[in-house]
């Protein structure tokens, strides 16, 4: 890619210029696509960081190294029309006519395959995302782990990696005493039998508000999971109900949002191996017994201790962790364990992978936590499933596809009735998958209808309907993709290069989100790709123009629309032929 080659020709160069001021060490720098091409297309800050090292003048340091980058022999002076270097001291790049239009050509000819890459290829990536409880329904919390993680899925596929989704459900613990207390307790078979996850969830609300007053329903619930740990026939029979039950759900929602994994392996698959894993610990002298219990001491990292088994020999999450991480360590083996979990759980997975270094199970694999914010109601609160405030997602996707059936049907009335159905499906979930997507994953975020479903702002609907504003245009057209036979040379007025050079960031795009974890990357980039189309088409005319022109014009917003599909597939959204 162009920005890799450039920024490879700029370090070699700032060593010339670390060896001629005797620096000690070469300070990094940026090579960053300029937003506002009158600025060029790529900038660094070379000369910038190098001045500051060198405590000599950036604009002067940046002229020498402009120098030697124009003398290096991997240089292509056809690439860049232009270089230049303007205050305070950053570097501007300037693509050439001729090499933009060449790009067009190769977008032509890879289509759907366009932007992709195999810098993944032998090396195998675990995508660990979704991970909803047992026995309550699917809810807006669980919305972000799912779409971020399945994005990430998708942009990883893409780059050539061997990309594997687990769904590690929660389908053991302690909730699961409690649920079952409440059961045994509070329960009417009849009514659990005909929707058992909705009246488990009331039963569960019911649970903390009674333990609230009662503080010994914590003990009772507490008997029941270690119960459930010991295999109890009755408890076993209940628990098996339910995780049966939540997964007929769990698979409804995920078919509607178009989530897929390639293992779904719950907490309780882990069960058997978890005294192996705490006598693993103890062989190895990284756990004591502290109280009865079962502790790992991390004094070592500034962390708090890790508890991997209780007094009462329940074991934790912790422990199944370890023991999720052992298996495919043995039957996976990965390069890469992403686990796309909220920002709350940031110091157990400090502590899991401070545990797995003194294990010394992670010496070739990396671990990262990809963590996100809460998804928080109008009162800019958390919503809690304990005090019975989520929203079902279930009911969040028939509101949203609700909304978007009113939004296709006053764009285009004249769809027949199963097309306004389809199209509002899509724009639906599109417009909540993008609204998370389109935002830094750190950041909480609060639903906003107007926004998401708004066709003129920063959304989905936005992006697909342009989208299909392009094919639109194509179809009149009667077009035919052709990377042959048309003059690319005729693409040369401003609002035309500005399209070429969007599309040429594309590949960079995708590989920048994977580096940062962020899908929300793309999402900016799709914006930006978006707002020059429709400033063009407002401006150029296309099918009033002369035949040759009108060839390449229509050539040009045919890889705009499949850059618009391909980027918006990786956030796992679907971009209509018409709206």
């Amino acid at each position: 890619m162009l920005k890799n080659k450039l920024e490879n020709l700029i370090g070699k160069s700032a060593k010339k210029i670390q060896k001629k001021y005797k620096l000690k060490k070469l300070p990094k720098f940026t090579v960053e696509h300029s937003r506002d091409f009158q600025f060029g297309d790529y900038a660094t800050n070379a000369a910038m960081v190098l001045g500051k090292e060198a405590k000599k003048n950036p604009m002067e340091v940046g002229d020498f190294l402009i120098q030697k980058i124009k003398k290096d022999k991997n240089f292509h002076s056809e690439i860049f029309e232009k270089i230049e270097i303007i205050k305070p001291g950053f570097i501007n790049f300037t693509l050439s006519t001729k090499f933009l239009q060449k790009n067009l050509l190769e977008i032509l000819k890879q289509g759907e395959k366009f932007g992709s890459s195999n810098s993944g290829k032998g090396k195998t990536i675990i995508v660990d995302y979704s991970a909803p409880n047992i026995a309550k329904p699917m809810h807006v919390g669980h919305l972000r782990s799912t779409i971020i993680g399945q994005s990430l899925y998708n942009i990883y596929k893409f780059l050539g990696y061997k990309t594997i989704s687990d769904n590690h459900i929660g389908d053991w613990g302690t909730q699961f005493g409690k649920l079952i207390y409440a059961y045994k307790n509070w329960g009417d078979k009849k009514k659990i039998n005909q929707n058992p996850i909705e009246e488990m969830t009331k039963l569960y609300v019911k649970f903390h508000k009674e333990a609230e007053e009662n503080k010994e329903l914590e003990e009772f619930a507490r008997k029941e999971t270690k119960k459930l740990q010991d295999k109890n026939k009755e408890n076993m029979k209940i628990w098996k109900f339910l995780v049966e039950e939540s997964l007929k759900e769990f698979d409804k929602i995920y078919k509607i949002l178009g989530i897929k994994f390639d293992y779904v392996l719950g907490e309780s698959f882990y069960d058997n191996m978890l005294e192996q894993i705490v006598n693993e610990c103890l062989k190895k002298k990284i756990a004591r017994k502290s109280e009865d219990a079962i502790i790992i001491n991390l004094d070592k990292y500034n962390l708090p201790l890790f508890l991997i088994k209780k007094k009462d020999g329940a074991y934790l999450y912790a422990t199944t962790d370890l023991a999720a991480i052992k298996y495919r360590l043995k039957k996976i083996k990965p390069d890469k364990i992403l686990y796309v979990v909220s920002n709350e759980q940031a110091l157990h997975f400090q502590q899991l992978f401070a545990s797995l270094e003194l294990l010394d199970w992670s010496k070739n694999i990396e671990m990262k936590h990809i963590k996100f914010g809460m998804v928080l109601g109008k009162n800019g609160k958390k919503l809690s499933t304990r005090k019975g405030e989520t929203v079902p997602l279930e009911s969040l996707i028939e509101k949203a596809v609700k909304l978007a059936r009113k939004a296709v049907e006053e764009k285009n009335p004249k769809l027949s009735k199963a097309e306004k159905e389809k199209i509002a499906k899509i724009v639906g979930i599109g417009a909540i998958k993008y609204n998370d997507l389109s935002q830094n994953r750190l950041t909480d975020i609060v639903f906003d209808w107007n926004k998401m479903l708004n066709f003129q702002g920063d959304s989905a609907p936005y992006l697909q309907y342009t989208h299909a504003r392009i094919k639109s245009i194509l179809r009149k057209a009667k077009y035919k993709s052709s990377a042959k036979s048309f003059n690319q040379t005729l693409l040369k007025n401003e609002l035309e290069l500005s399209i070429l050079k969007q599309l040429l960031f594309f590949p960079e795009i995708i590989e920048r989100a994977a580096q940062e974890y962020n899908p929300n990357i793309i999402a900016d980039y799709l914006y930006q790709l978006a707002g020059r189309f429709n400033l063009f088409y407002q401006k150029i005319p296309v099918l009033k123009a002369e035949k040759e022109l009108r060839l390449a014009r229509l050539n040009l917003i045919f890889a705009a629309a499949t850059v618009l599909k391909n980027g918006l597939g990786l956030l796992g959204i679907k971009a209509p032929e018409e709206m």
